[in-house]
């Protein structure tokens, strides 16, 4: 099983944040299959102020291709993506349009 970590700014208001979070403790069905369509084993978010932290463990079929394809198929991720960027901030350094971006590794005990 693989592990990616990914990274995304909110909005820095607390109002906002708090709905971010709302949205979080209930998330769509339809995004929550849509997740686990792509692959996806495990997801986790964190947040800290307004920076997110993401762990995603996905299984040998998952591809970010893929998962984009199938987002860009379904009309009701496309409407919650919508939704989040009123929310969403992207990190310093992400390319235009990017949200969540990859992190690197550079330790491991």
């Amino acid at each position: 099983m693989k592990r990616y970590s990914l990274a995304l700014d909110l909005v820095n208001d607390p109002v906002l944040i708090a709905e971010y979070e709302d949205y979080h403790q209930a998330i769509w069905p339809e995004i929550k299959q849509s997740i686990l369509d792509a692959g996806v084993v495990n997801m986790e978010i964190y947040r800290f102020e307004n920076r997110l932290f993401m762990i995603m463990e996905v299984n040998d079929e998952f591809s970010f291709e893929k998962k984009g394809q199938l987002d860009a198929e379904n009309e009701k991720v496309q409407e919650w993506e919508q939704l989040m960027w009123k929310y969403q901030s992207a990190i310093p350094g992400a390319k235009e349009g990017e949200k969540w971006v990859i992190m690197d590794k550079i330790f491991q005990l």
